[in-house]
């Protein structure tokens, strides 16, 4: 493609966006990584580390002093106010760290992997918008199996987000990522075809 498409994905916590973005790289398209961005600006000796160790304290930190997220997530998760001071720390340099990428790539498909894309405010930097949805009871089986969340701290996380009905209002096209990575990829072949005009047919399994 000599255009180049912005396609924004988010859904709720757990949802499966990362597994939905991989399957559009395996499709040639390049990604960029919101969470993988935020990792970078936790490591330690941060200037990002340092505002939030200073603010939240050592009781955050793990092994040789890093942040655990999960105890940092413990922290906020449930608590506005704090959740609005973590995000204020880190958001200002992911999302400049996002804008710079998106004028570095020049041409195909750019998918913004964004868990808080709609509450950041990026809307306006993607030309499509997908929802990843995903049944509820399916969403908690695989976080439970999978992370060391309880049930009440994953209802927490996905109570922290906009609500799911608001983001599918908003969205160009909707991911249903409850059954088989199969059926996620053909949802995701027929919205490439949609975005590329047509050309879907270049695309194999």
């Amino acid at each position: 493609m000599s255009k180049k498409t912005i396609v924004g994905i988010t859904g709720i916590f757990g949802s499966g966006k990362s597994t939905v973005s991989k399957i559009f790289k395996s499709y040639g398209s390049k990604i960029i990584d919101a969470d993988k961005i935020a990792h970078k600006y936790l490591a330690r000796g941060t200037k990002t580390y340092k505002e939030i160790v200073g603010f939240f304290g050592s009781n955050i930190l793990k092994g040789k002093r890093e942040i655990d997220r999960v105890k940092l997530g413990r922290i906020v998760f449930g608590n506005k106010k704090l959740l609005s001071k973590l995000n204020s720390i880190i958001h200002p340099r992911v999302i400049s760290e996002i804008r710079d990428r998106i004028k570095q790539s020049r041409h195909g498909v750019v998918v913004l992997d964004v868990p808080l894309l709609l509450e950041a405010g990026l809307k306006r930097l993607v030309d499509d918008l997908i929802v990843v949805i995903i049944d509820r009871d399916e969403l908690i089986r695989r976080l439970v199996n999978k992370t060391a969340l309880r049930r009440s701290e994953i209802l927490k996380r996905i109570r922290s987000q906009i609500p799911l009905r608001k983001k599918k209002r908003v969205a160009d096209f909707i991911i249903d990522n409850s059954k088989t990575i199969r059926e996620t990829k053909k949802q995701i072949k027929r919205i490439i075809g949609k975005i590329q005009g047509g050309s879907c047919g270049e695309i194999r399994d």
